[in-house]
């Protein structure tokens, strides 16, 4: 039930339904990355630079080797800097259209079964900032565990797999369900939903891939919801 969620929901990013919403959040992603990139290197020179100028003049003997190690220290940091907000940047921009992918989902792959209903804008805004909190706690607890050996890697899926698992399931309940509903419905699958949220911790660990992140996970447990939908019907129809 997982493998085939995944594998339709990997087959649904790019199918010509979809590619309106992937190039509208892929396109607004690079853009607020970019904004991203000159705000910080913005920072950078207006008050690490002149600091480290003014401390390289006090000391002019070592100011070649200041100068090397000052432009390596500004390269990695900002390139790690990017590299974490890819992720929250990602999943804010995505929450918007959550309920655009679920709509192509559901057109294409269930147009014989009611459509779900689309969040209100209010609940969509709360989703979508809900789903960034959900992204940057994972991020940041699997970064504090880095400095644990043979733990950070398991940490990471772990801890992404259980937080993004247990939102986008929600997210896809509720277009067809109460939010307690869904909660249950939820609690009641957290095995499956569980496993299905480590296939998407493993979809984010795939650099340039994990833009797309959102749109797979939400398309994933589309499927999910659907399938466990669909067993659970029809193990109600063969008790009578």
């Amino acid at each position: 039930m997982i493998v085939l969620a995944a594998r339709l929901a990997f087959e649904n990013l790019f199918a010509p339904e979809a590619r309106r919403v992937f190039w509208k959040v892929l396109g607004l992603t690079v853009v607020a990355l970019v904004v991203l990139w000159f705000i910080l290197s913005g920072i950078f020179n207006a008050f690490v630079l002149p600091w480290a100028e003014s401390f390289m003049s006090a000391t002019s003997d070592w100011t070649g080797w200041l100068t090397l190690f000052l432009a390596i220290f500004a390269g990695i940091a900002l390139a790690l800097a990017m590299a974490l907000l890819i992720s929250p940047v990602t999943a804010l921009i995505a929450g918007f259209f959550l309920d655009d992918v679920a709509e192509v989902v559901e057109k294409r792959d269930y147009p014989s079964d009611p459509p779900g209903k689309a969040m209100p804008f209010g609940v969509a805004m709360k989703s979508s900032l809900r789903f960034l909190g959900v992204v940057v706690i994972g991020n940041i607890v699997a970064l504090f565990l880095l400095f644990i050996p043979g733990v950070s890697l398991i940490a990471f899926f772990l801890v992404n797999g259980y937080l993004l698992g247990r939102e986008f399931f929600e997210f896809a309940a509720m277009r067809f369900r109460s939010p307690d509903d869904a909660r249950q419905f939820r609690v009641k699958n957290a095995l499956t939903v569980f496993l299905a949220g480590l296939v998407i911790a493993a979809f984010l660990a795939i650099p340039l891939l994990n833009l797309l992140t959102p749109l797979f996970a939400a398309s994933m447990m589309v499927h999910l919801h659907k399938l466990i939908s669909y067993k659970e019907a029809n193990l109600r129809l063969r008790q009578f």
